[in-house]
């Protein structure tokens, strides 16, 4: 059997990453969830979001630092076996997969709810279904068709992202759209003050907050098959704060300037007030087809990271052998088809239960998140420890202000967790979450699941040692 049987192709270039950079962070989530934010902090959820980004951007880094170092599939999950031991691997990785299906679930879901505002008549579980398989399509053929499609899925996001804020901003100085009259910004402070709610409700929002940035990691998920990680990867991470602060708090600054902050999420989308107040009669569609493209997207992507961790466990003895191996074109298709599989049973279940069901979900990947985001703070500062002072000379990709930014950041992580604990809906998170690392242990320590290391390797470390 030869080499290639086993290996992933590079098959993204610096385009794919970028936007994929761009678009990770860019969901359902900004689209239509940021109303529910905003009920919680008003005009100050843009701190939340700047807060959280801080935090996002150091964790991000982190990854950078060892990604650039030593770029292979797998990535957080590879590292945190390396430097923090088998079992922390191993957690990561299915605790990642895990969280990824859970995300996707909610994403399948809300494709085929956003299709039956065009297809009343159509069945939801057909949409859903229709989601699924091409979806799961694209990621069996080759990485560069899912780099393709999740290029121009970003695209679409963005640019309706960008059309809104310039939009809005000239409604803010210039009145278009409001009869010549300009909205000013008051709207920030004259209902109740640009803290509504007190710290508490910043506090609030921060879960939400967090979910909103799963997925921005899946940059480090492309190491293994980037042509140039060494230029692509620093080059996405360094780009992560200043897209936080476009895409979220740009649009939310537009947002809340047009409309009192009161009466966000009252009447649909923010996004479809927007583009209708400023004549766009066809708003409502135009957002429907981009939310619906932002759902794709993430349920794209998260198809590609289950599949990538799923390989890359095999390939160390964590997962069943078959699914280390790839396609004649370089993908790992086994692993991919478990992941759809699981998908489908997803599905399923989501249209078995009530519809508060999505914020437990949302609350249970948030808490997957946090758990892979402690990994790599974790990781890069045994990865840091590790080396001597000529060898952290000769990093090419440096984290900031190292070791103080990663305590701080981790120190965020812990917040959030125990702001969960607070709030009835999040709380189940605290339940499902580390019983499944639990559960996650006591197989490893059952089954003996520690790394296996190929013959080959074993004697090529022999001989030079």
């Amino acid at each position: 059997m030869s080499n290639s049987e086993h290996e992933l192709q590079r098959g993204l270039g610096e385009r794919h990453i970028r936007l994929m950079a761009l678009g990770a962070c860019i969901g359902v989530g900004l689209f239509l969830g940021s109303a529910k934010a905003i009920q919680m902090a008003g005009p100050a959820i843009m701190l939340s979001y700047i807060i959280g980004g801080l935090a996002i951007l150091v964790i991000m880094r982190a990854l950078g630092e060892m990604a650039v170092h030593n770029p292979v599939a797998g990535s957080f999950s590879r590292y945190a076996q390396d430097y923090l031991g088998p079992m922390a691997g191993f957690l990561t990785g299915w605790n990642y997969w895990f969280l990824w299906l859970v995300t996707c679930v909610a994403e399948i879901t809300a494709v085929a709810i956003y299709m039956q505002i065009w297809f009343p008549d159509v069945d939801r579980w057909v949409w859903a279904l229709l989601a699924l398989a091409s979806m799961g399509t694209i990621n069996l053929i080759t990485v560069r068709a899912f780099g393709e499609f999740e290029f121009w899925f970003a695209l679409i996001k963005i640019v309706t992202i960008i059309a809104m804020v310039l939009a809005g901003l000239g409604m803010i100085w210039f009145g278009i759209g409001n009869g010549g009259i300009a909205t000013g910004i008051s709207n920030l402070w004259s209902h109740g003050g640009f803290m509504p709610n007190g710290i508490q409700g910043v506090l609030m929002s921060l879960q939400m907050v967090m979910f909103a940035y799963l997925g921005v990691e899946m940059i480090g998920l492309t190491a293994g098959e980037a042509r140039n990680p060494h230029k692509t990867i620093p080059s996405a991470i360094n780009s992560v704060f200043w897209r936080i602060l476009l895409f979220y708090v740009g649009a939310l600054f537009v947002i809340m300037s047009i409309y009192p902050w009161s009466e966000i999420g009252t009447q649909g989308s923010p996004f479809v007030m927007t583009f209708e107040r400023l004549g766009i009669k066809t708003a409502a569609g135009i957002i429907n087809f981009v939310v619906i493209t932002a759902a794709l997207s993430s349920c794209n992507g998260g198809i590609f990271s289950t599949g990538r961790m799923l390989y890359s466990l095999a390939q160390h003895g964590q997962a069943p052998k078959p699914f280390s191996k790839t396609s004649s074109n370089g993908v790992p298709r086994n692993a991919l088809l478990l992941s759809i599989f699981a998908l489908l049973l997803g599905v399923l279940l989501n249209y078995l239960v009530p519809e508060k069901v999505f914020v437990w979900v949302t609350s249970i990947a948030t808490f997957g998140a946090i758990w892979t985001w402690a990994m790599i703070l974790l990781a890069q500062m045994k990865f840091r420890r590790g080396l001597s002072p000529a060898e952290q000379g000769k990093l090419q990709f440096r984290m900031w202000l190292f070791p103080l930014s990663s305590y701080l950041a981790l120190a965020f992580l812990a917040l959030v967790v125990v702001l969960m604990a607070f709030f009835e809906e999040t709380r189940i998170a605290l339940y499902i979450g580390p019983a499944f690392l639990v559960l996650l242990a006591l197989l490893y320590k059952t089954l003996n699941l520690a790394p296996k290391v190929d013959a080959d390797v074993a004697a090529t470390v022999s001989a030079v040692g």
